[in-house]
C-alpha cells in the first residue's frame, strides 16, 4: 500500500457564516461569510492586525465568535470544544517534542487516542513527506525544512478533514521557504486534505493556493484565483498589498462599444468596461509595472495603445531578470517599468527623455480614493518585509 493510500479521504469544506469577533477596545473581524470547498487549498493572506491569524483561531476552537456560525462538513462546530474538531494545525514554531525521535513525535498524539497502529501510521506519514530514513533521529539533528515536514507529518497522521497552516514556513530562509512552497502544495494535492493557510506572504499566497482572500481590517477585500487578483484588483488595497501598480487620476469622458474613455493629468487613456469598478465621473486608473514599454522615441497616438510621457528616467535598477526603471512625468508623477532583462545591461540610461506604452486591456479601473488605499497597503507591506 502506498503511503498516499492511507490519507486520500477528501477534506471537508467550511463555512464561515455571519462571523464576528470582538475584543475589549477593538473589534478583530466585522464580518466575515466565507465559503472553502473540501479539498482546496485556501490562503487568508494580509498584514499584520487584519483579522487572519483571528480567523484561523476561530476555526481551530482557540477562540469563540462574538457572532456568527462556524460550519465543518456540514457540521456546526461553533461550539464544540477544540480537540473535538476535524481539525489539526501547523505552527510557524514546529513544536516538536526535543527529547523524543522524530516517529514518536509524529506517532505521539496517536498514541495518547491508544489506535492501535499508531506506529504503521506514523511511518506512512513520514514517508508521506520523504523523512521515513530519518524515523529515529531527534528534532535538534534535523534541518528546519526537515522539521517542518515533520510537523506536517504529524498533522497529517491524525488524518484532520481541514489542516490549517499559520505562517508554517516564516521560520525558513528564503530558498528553502520556495522549496517547501513546492512540496506543500504537491503533498495538499496527494493527501485531498482542506488547507487553510494564513500569510502576510504574498508570493507565498499565490505559489500554493488554489483561492486567495485578501483580508484588511477585518474584512476581506477580494476573493479570487491568485491569478485574478494580480490581475484585475478591484480595490486600492488589492492593487497596493499583492505586487506594485501604478495608479492614475483620472476623469470618464465617455462609455462607448464596452471602452471607457477617461482623461488623466498625463493624456487620455482607455481601458475594457469590463475591467473597471466605477465608470463615470473621477475614477483611478492602473497597470501593473511589467505591462508597461519604454520607448525612446515617442510612439504613435494612434489608439491602438494607451501612451504617457515624454517624461525623464530618474533611476535605473539592476534586479537580474529585470531592470526597473523610474520616469517622471510632468503632471503624472513618478511611473515605475519593468523591463524583462533581454540583453546586457540597461537600454535606457538615467536622464534619458522616454515615453510609456501598454496596451488597452492591461488597464483596470477603480473608485477614486483607490491610490490611498493602495498607499496605505504598500506601508503595511513595507512594515511586514
Amino acid at each position: 500500500m502506498s503511503a498516499t493510500a492511507s490519507f486520500g479521504e477528501a477534506g471537508a469544506d467550511l463555512e464561515l457564516q455571519g462571523i464576528r469577533k470582538e475584543f475589549p477596545g477593538f473589534t478583530a473581524i466585522e464580518e466575515l461569510d466565507l465559503v472553502i470547498p473540501a479539498g482546496s487549498f485556501f490562503a487568508l493572506l494580509g498584514p499584520s492586525g487584519c483579522g487572519k491569524t483571528t480567523t484561523l483561531r476561530l476555526v481551530a476552537g482557540l477562540e469563540d465568535p462574538t457572532a456568527g456560525r462556524i460550519v465543518i462538513g456540514g457540521k456546526d462546530v461553533t461550539a464544540v470544544r477544540p480537540h473535538q474538531r476535524p481539525v489539526n494545525t501547523v505552527f510557524q514554531s514546529y513544536a516538536l517534542f526535543p527529547h523524543m525521535t522524530v516517529l514518536e513525535n509524529v506517532a505521539f498524539g496517536l498514541k495518547r487516542r491508544k489506535v492501535t497502529d499508531a506506529v504503521a501510521r506514523a511511518h506512512e506519514a513520514l514517508a508521506l513527506v520523504e523523512l521515513d530514513h530519518v524515523a529515529g533521529r531527534r528534532p535538534s539533528q534535523l534541518s528546519g525544512g526537515q522539521q517542518q515536514r515533520v510537523a506536517l507529518a504529524r498533522a497529517v497522521v491524525n488524518r484532520p478533514a481541514l489542516l490549517l497552516l499559520d505562517e508554517p514556513l516564516g521560520a525558513l530562509d528564503l530558498k528553502l521557504r520556495r522549496q517547501m512552497q513546492l512540496e506543500l502544495k504537491s503533498i495538499q494535492n496527494e493527501v485531498g486534505l482542506t488547507f487553510l493557510h494564513v500569510t502576510h506572504d504574498q508570493e507565498e499566497a499565490m505559489t500554493m493556493a488554489d483561492t486567495v482572500a485578501v483580508m484588511n481590517q477585518g474584512r476581506i477585500e477580494q476573493l479570487g484565483s491568485p491569478e485574478e487578483l494580480y490581475e484585475l484588483p478591484r480595490t486600492g488595497f488589492v492593487a497596493g498589498f499583492l505586487g506594485q501598480s501604478n495608479l492614475l487620476p483620472a476623469t470618464v469622458e465617455s462609455v462607448a462599444g464596452g471602452l471607457i474613455t477617461a482623461r488623466t493629468p498625463g493624456g487620455v487613456v482607455a481601458l475594457p468596461e469590463e475591467r473597471a469598478v466605477v465608470t463615470r465621473g473621477e475614477i483611478t486608473v492602473g497597470v501593473r509595472p511589467e505591462k508597461l514599454q519604454l520607448r525612446a522615441e515617442e510612439p504613435p497616438r494612434d489608439g491602438l495603445e494607451n501612451v504617457l510621457g515624454p517624461g525623464r528616467i530618474i533611476d535605473v535598477s539592476f534586479t537580474g531578470a529585470s531592470t526597473q526603471y523610474i520616469l517622471e512625468v510632468p503632471g503624472v508623477g513618478r511611473i515605475a517599468v519593468f523591463a524583462q532583462n533581454m540583453v546586457f545591461g540597461a537600454t535606457l540610461a538615467e536622464g534619458a527623455e522616454a515615453w510609456v506604452t501598454w496596451r488597452r486591456e492591461y488597464t483596470f479601473g477603480l473608485d477614486a480614493q483607490a491610490r490611498a488605499s493602495a498607499a496605505a497597503a504598500e506601508e503595511l507591506d513595507a512594515e511586514v518585509l
